[in-house]
This record gives structure tokens, sequence and C-alpha cells, in this order.
């Protein structure tokens, strides 16, 4: 009896009972960037813990490491039962590409030559001085209100405050068929450019960090848009003509030609008129 109870003494577990817990891990978009959720919180992994046997007790390799979970090996729980892996599908990513496209407000080219390839596209920022920034979707979310097929095809066309905005690629943004999007605007968001800004990012709160509008120490703020178009580019004043001088008007100039500055020229002066004789006064009556 006793020697039995010797030998039920020596299976006694004496090792560590507290698994090891690694810290939460950044999660990564398509681009390997961290993502945020729609408030700006950027978003982790959950933390990695350490297995248990089928004994439930913490586990360690040869080496007395401890060992982890993988996506298909959870370990047993406390009670040595084995803790089923459950299928988790991969968020679904929605590719856009942007080629050659141009963005419109009020049917004023404001933006030319746009070229992004977005993995997964969460929110579009289109910016308008005066308007502010319309954050624009293919997805519901809080605050926004749709818009009927505002994705169509090569374009999307949405309405800011009785603003039409408009987005225009070679390649077809999102699917076959038209395509509603939500949008919200935040009319109190200020970029110093006197020109649109178009960008992409996943929250739907100020700082919209997002690519090619990063802060410079210059501006403290996004960088400017590329340069317009010739034919919307506005004309600059020509510094004036030193005293005594003038420029010519020039020859007129077709829509995307740029005019030629005319150089200062001597101002002549005005030529006298001939003399014109004074006749003689009447002879006094005699």
């Amino acid at each position: 009896m006793a020697a039995a109870k010797g030998k039920k003494a020596k299976n006694v577990y004496t090792g560590p009972n507290t698994i090891v817990v690694l810290p939460p891990t950044p999660m990564l978009d398509g681009e390997g960037k961290q993502r945020v959720d729609p408030d700006g919180n950027l978003m982790f992994n959950p933390p990695i813990k350490q297995i248990r046997d089928k004994k439930g007790h913490p586990e360690f390799d040869a080496n007395g490491k401890p060992v982890f979970q993988t996506a298909t090996n959870l370990g047993y729980d406390e009670k040595g039962k084995k803790i089923p892996v459950k299928k988790v599908k991969p968020p679904k990513m929605t590719p856009v590409s942007i080629a050659a496209g141009t963005l419109t407000v009020d049917g004023w080219t404001g933006k030319a030559r746009l070229n992004y390839d977005i993995a997964d596209l969460k929110f579009l920022y289109l910016y308008a001085p005066g308007i502010g920034i319309a954050i624009v979707s293919q997805n519901p979310f809080p605050g926004a209100k749709e818009q009927h097929n505002a994705f169509n095809d090569r374009t999307l066309k949405v309405t800011v405050d009785g603003h039409p905005i408009e987005l225009s690629s070679e390649k077809r943004l999102l699917g076959k068929k038209p395509q509603s999007a939500w949008v919200v605007v935040d009319r109190g968001f200020l970029l110093p450019s006197k020109f649109p800004v178009i960008g992409y990012g996943a929250i739907t709160k100020p700082p919209y960090a997002w690519p090619g509008s990063k802060q410079t120490a210059e501006a403290k703020g996004p960088v400017q848009a590329p340069p317009l178009p010739p034919d919307v580019t506005p004309t600059l004043l020509l510094a004036p003509c030193p005293a005594g001088m003038m420029r010519r008007a020039g020859p007129p100039v077709l829509p995307g030609q740029k005019a030629v500055e005319q150089p200062c020229v001597p101002i002549k002066p005005a030529s006298t008129s001939a003399s014109v004789p004074v006749p003689n006064p009447p002879a006094s009556a005699q």
C-alpha cells in the first residue's frame, strides 16, 4: 500500500502552469503597411500563446523552449481537450487600378495623369478647395449616404453639395455593372493646395495620410498637385514695362497653345497736327 502511494507521488506534475504569451504583432495589408480601422486606430494580430499538451500542461521542446500555437495546431486546453482549428476566410480584397486618370470638379480639370495601383480599396479621398474632402467607398460606412450608380465602368461620379466630382480612368475601376458609392463630406478639412487632390486610405477621420500627401518641411502639408494641362493653366501676369515703354497686343492663340510674350517697346510720341493759319482779324469799320 505504501509502495503504491510512492509510485503515485512520482507522477505528480511539478512544472510551470502559466503559459507564455507573445505580444501582438502589427496586422499588415497587401502593401506591407500596418492596417488601421475606420477610426484611425492601428490594428494588430491576436497574441500568440504557448500550447498545452494532452494533460493540459504548458509544452516545451527538447531545449526547454516554449512551443507556440500555429495556424494548424492550437494545442489542448487546461482539461486536456483538443482545441479545434477554425477556418477563417481571408478578408476580401478590392484591388483598383487608376491609369492615366483625370479628376474634374464642376467640369474643370483639377488633376490629370493619375496612376494608382491600390491593392485593397477602402476609401477614396477627393479634396476640392472650398468644398472639403469627400470620403468615398464602395461599401456602406457610418454617416455616409448612398449615391446610386456612382461607379460605372471607368468612371466614378459623385455630387458633393451640388458640385459634381468625376474621376475617370483608362481602366475599369470596379465591376462590369454600375455600383453605388457611399459618400460623406468633411467640410472642415483644409489642404494648402489651390487645386483638387486625390488619395486613398483606410480611415474616415483626419489626418488622412494617403500616399503622395506626406508633409514636407516647406508646405507643412500634402504635396501640391502636378501641373495642369495647358488649356486650363491660369495665365500669369507679366511684369509691367518701364516708364515710356509698352507691350503690343500679340496674335490670338487657340486653346492649349501658349501665348508668345511680347517685348516692351518705346512709346512713340504722338505726331503734332499741321499748323493752321490764323485768319487776320476783320478790318475795323470805317
